[in-house]
């Protein structure tokens, strides 16, 4: 029996190859999720509920984690993400994000911000969505020294609404 081998010691190689896909695929699922429950905490308006009731369009936000106002949207037809920041006088868009949009920047000039005193570019947005809120011809700022990729969504925009905060939401409305 000597010079016989076991009828498993073929198939020993291949289970330890398909154990160690196993564990691979569960660690990638598992990486998945908690980066999509994550972005979730993150941003709990990835798909902002809306409505329209005579001729009424309301959007109801929910607050993150951090009690902030993270939505997507759209600003020219194209996916964004917007924080919304009732401290910003426009709509303020990182530089890089504004290059993608291909936003035209228009004349300098300078802002204040959490940072300090920052050079921007003043831009105009065709289109904003928030849900079922359409705004158009908005008034924005490229900034180049903002390094995040959320859009702040400030006053220029937000004034042309009326919004109310309660109980972790904050309830949007625009009427026509």
């Amino acid at each position: 029996m000597s010079g016989q081998q076991s009828p498993h010691s073929d198939t020993q190689p291949f289970g330890k190859g398909m154990l160690i896909l196993a564990w691979l695929v569960a660690l990638g699922l598992l990486t998945l999720f908690f980066r999509n429950w994550e972005e979730q905490r993150n941003n709990p308006n990835q798909d902002p509920s809306s409505s329209v009731n005579n001729g009424i369009r309301e959007v109801i936000l929910e607050g993150n984690r951090r009690h902030h106002y993270v939505a997507n949207g759209k600003i020219n037809g194209q996916e964004v993400t917007f924080l919304l920041d009732t401290g910003a006088t426009d709509v303020v868009i990182p530089a890089k994000l504004a290059s993608k949009l291909k936003l035209q920047k228009g004349p300098s000039g300078y802002a204040q911000t959490a940072n300090g005193i920052v050079e921007v570019f003043s831009t105009r947005l065709n289109t904003l969505d928030l849900g079922s809120i359409h705004l158009t011809n908005v008034r924005a700022s490229i900034n180049p020294a903002m390094k995040d990729q959320a859009i702040l969504l400030g006053m220029s925009a937000l004034k042309q609404v009326e919004f109310t905060q309660r109980n972790g939401q904050l309830i949007l409305r625009q009427y026509d």
